[in-house]
């Protein structure tokens, strides 16, 4: 390659194969720097793309149409790929540290690793829940489930999704789609699936604008998946086994008991604690507190951005608009910096039009400020919404296609 001729100058070290990151190997494939080794740390080989994972689940999108492929887009971007998990940084001598035992230089790091869903104070959650994230293990979970209940549709099944945000929301009508149509097919009655969603809150996706907030409830209930608003999970635990199946009962705060033969745990977002150990400025959530430059307030040889990133000046939510966003700015502030030249300010939109599927390639349509605190216009659910969604979707996943 071209790069291997020039003299290595500087290491950039990618943590992490996110949304923002993607987009920044792609802009450093078209844009190199003479003398610069990019290398990319990531704890699996392909990255989901957020906005496509509930149709996925929903059997609308195969697996190759929802990930982006790291390994040919390191290839575009003449990139060192390690697929491997970061564990510690050391930031007095610029090293990252990896599980295999792999210790990577670098001049300037970027991390942008997601987040995962906070579950430690809950009692048997860590060992009884599947997380939504990462996302391979939750696929890795759903794949296996939708064989057994393949295997015997005859069989009642209960599922539990514990969050009531978007993603919570989303993942119970995708997963609702999904298992309806198996049963449709082996000709069993749909009442063999319960569906119950927990939020801690008395309404779900705080977020967003009233109008929206009503609307999906009262489609989540139409389509008979059991509402628990206002209940807060405390306790998991196994009870006997039912036949062939895990049998968990969920209990909450009010005395409140359910049986679930899954529990999916879509709750606030968290982040790992190696970033606090390390020494970086951290929000009361453990996320990387960055400047409008995306620069980490703490540590000038750190970037970061999606969801492990806090805004200081520009709080905005944990989703994947946002990170998808940041990209640009990120990768033209890594080339400033390395050039030596001054930083761009970058600030978010505050309005953002939201597409929410609704699992039966429908959508709900939402414009609204960040945190929901202005008025809103939403459009209910429609096959062309979802359209509109899905080319939005297919056209970013066009970029990362390398022949």
């Amino acid at each position: 390659m071209q790069q291997n001729l020039q003299p290595i100058v500087k290491d950039l070290v990618l943590i992490g194969g996110g949304h923002s990151h993607a987009i920044v190997m792609k802009m450093f494939g078209i844009k190199p720097l003479p003398g610069v080794r990019l290398t990319l740390i990531t704890a699996a080989s392909d990255t989901a793309y957020s906005g496509m994972l509930p149709g996925h689940i929903a059997g609308f999108y195969s697996h190759d149409e929802c990930h982006i492929d790291l390994r040919p887009l390191a290839n575009f971007a003449q990139a060192r790929l390690y697929i491997d998990t970061v564990v510690a940084l050391d930031l007095e001598n610029n090293k990252v540290l990896c599980a295999n035992g792999l210790v990577v230089d670098f001049d300037l790091l970027s991390i942008d690793i997601g987040s995962t869903p906070s579950r430690i104070s809950v009692s048997g959650a860590a060992e009884y829940a599947i997380a939504a994230k990462p996302v391979s293990q939750l696929l890795e979970h759903w794949d296996k489930l939708i064989e057994a209940v393949g295997k015997n549709p005859q069989e009642p099944i209960s599922i539990a999704i514990v969050g009531g945000g978007a993603g919570g929301v989303e993942l119970a009508l995708s997963m609702r789609s999904r298992l309806h149509q198996i049963l449709h097919q082996t000709q069993q009655p749909i009442q063999n699936l319960e569906i119950h969603l927990f939020q801690r809150e008395q309404e779900l996706m705080p977020n967003y604008h009233q109008s929206v907030r009503h609307q999906l409830q009262q489609i989540l209930t139409e389509q008979g998946i059991k509402l628990h608003l206002g209940e807060t999970v405390c306790k998991i635990a196994p009870t006997t086994h039912k036949g062939t199946k895990e049998v968990f009962e969920i209990e909450c705060e009010s005395g409140l008991i359910v049986e679930c033969n899954k529990i999916f745990w879509v709750t606030q977002a968290s982040a790992p604690e190696w970033l606090k150990t390390a020494g970086l400025g951290t929000d009361e959530q453990g996320f990387i507190l960055v400047e409008d430059t995306l620069q980490s307030q703490t540590h000038p040889q750190v970037f970061a951005a999606g969801d492990i990133a806090t805004m200081v000046n520009h709080p905005r939510p944990k989703a994947g608009v946002f990170a998808v966003r940041q990209g640009k700015p990120l990768f033209e502030n890594l080339q400033r910096i390395l050039l030596g030249k001054s930083l761009k300010p970058y600030k978010p939109q505050k309005q953002y039009l939201s597409l929410i599927g609704t699992g039966d390639k429908r959508a709900i349509s939402a414009m609204g400020n960040a945190y929901a605190t202005r008025g809103a216009f939403t459009l209910p659910p429609h096959k062309l919404l979802w359209h509109y969604k899905d080319w939005i979707d297919r056209r970013f996943m066009e970029r990362f296609r390398f022949e």
